[in-house]
């Protein structure tokens, strides 16, 4: 019998970086994010179950909690999720990788089931 899937919560929050850039600077740095999000999705192990964006509520760095936007996701394993957060090392924006201007912090758990009976 195979392992239950990590029930996964991406938490991706964009730093003082992203908001030092120049307006015209900042395509590339979508394009990136946009390739990241790409990679995360097609990697063999997770499978999406759905995005949040909180961009329009929260405007700022990302220090923390509320984060830019989320990433709900079952995987496979812990060597997955830590490969999927490993993205924004290897996901270039010209010479930078994208982790100069993202941080990601995963939520690992199990699916939450509710009982009928309570």
């Amino acid at each position: 019998m195979a392992a239950a899937p990590l029930r996964t919560l991406f938490c991706v929050g964009n730093n003082q970086n992203f908001f030092d850039l120049p307006k015209a600077d900042i395509g590339p740095v979508w394009d990136a994010t946009v390739r990241f999000l790409s990679a995360l999705k097609n990697m063999d192990g997770v499978d999406i179950i759905g995005t949040f964006d909180d961009d329009a509520h929260m405007v700022g760095p990302s220090d923390g909690w509320p984060w830019t936007f989320y990433v709900l996701a079952d995987v496979r394993d812990q060597p997955t999720v830590k490969d999927a957060c490993n993205l924004l090392r290897t996901t270039m924006v010209g010479e930078f990788a994208l982790w100069k201007y993202f941080k990601i912090e995963a939520r690992m758990g199990r699916e939450l089931t509710i009982r009928d009976d309570v």
